[in-house]
């Protein structure tokens, strides 16, 4: 009989993807690039897509002008905000943007939305999402946090990932590791378009993360895939004559590839 090395559990621990029980109905903030990679000059113009959605089910809501849109870069950060323009899918209200990439480096997205009420769950909704975007083969600086109040920080290069690949994310809120939380991942069935699961507890899953705030996930498709690690505010907001809690959300949208894809 062969017995494993003492060290084993650890790996196995570290590498171990816990699945809870999810909502069927998770809501995503969601920043979708027209691709991770710029390799080309033809590539270079990249189109942004701004939504407040269920992945995969397919399923939209209205999405308010949000109230920040950045791009940060070579240690600055720019306000992208008056370059959005309104748009319709699926007949629900999402945002629009290009931006042209003239130089090599990496451009990470922030979309931080108005606070979203959600009446059945009686609580305020903020996702501040976050995608990026690596131009002309430079990706250096996606291990360092940008500073907002709760974000996930890439363990992995968040580009140029295989289906099949394992990525991991810090979860930091406040700037601190955020021990133990609770991370939704969720597949991007895409414009018009619904994913199959064999049940609705297939549809989101979940990902405690460690004493540091770090989690694991091996994507078993290729696709934008959606990490929302969800903690509650230490403020609120009022409505109807009440302060009411709010659910606040650090949310990174990663693509993983086909090993035949090419871009």
């Amino acid at each position: 009989m062969r017995f494993l090395p003492r060290s084993a559990p650890i790996c196995l621990a570290l590498l171990c993807i816990c699945l809870a029980n999810s909502s069927a109905f998770a809501h995503f903030g969601m920043l979708i690039p027209s691709r991770s990679m710029i390799n080309t000059d033809a590539e270079k113009d990249i189109s942004l897509d701004l939504l407040f959605w269920h992945p995969f089910e397919g399923q939209g809501m209205h999405l308010a002008k949000p109230k920040n849109f950045s791009l940060f870069s070579n240690g600055t950060r720019r306000d992208l905000l008056s370059s959005l323009k309104p748009a319709k899918q699926d007949g629900f209200e999402i945002w629009k943007a290009v931006y042209r990439a003239e130089r090599p480096g990496l451009f990470a997205f922030v979309m931080e939305p108005e606070p979203y009420w959600e009446q059945g769950e009686g609580r305020f909704i903020v996702h501040i999402t976050k995608s990026y975007v690596a131009a002309f083969g430079d990706g250096a600086g996606w291990d360092k946090p940008l500073g907002l109040t709760a974000e996930i920080v890439p363990m992995c290069a968040p580009y140029g990932l295989y289906a099949g690949n394992v990525f991991q994310g810090q979860v930091l809120v406040g700037g601190k590791p955020a021990p133990g939380a609770l991370v939704e991942v969720e597949l991007y069935a895409g414009p018009g378009k619904k994913g199959q699961a064999p049940g609705d507890l297939m549809i989101a899953q979940t990902v405690k993360a460690d004493p540091n705030g770090i989690f694991t996930y091996a994507a078993p498709k290729a696709g934008w895939w959606g990490f929302a690690a969800l903690s509650k505010a230490k403020y609120t907001l009022p409505k109807d004559g009440k302060q009411r809690p709010v659910e606040l959300g650090a949310v990174l949208w990663v693509r993983f590839y086909d090993m035949e894809q090419t871009r």
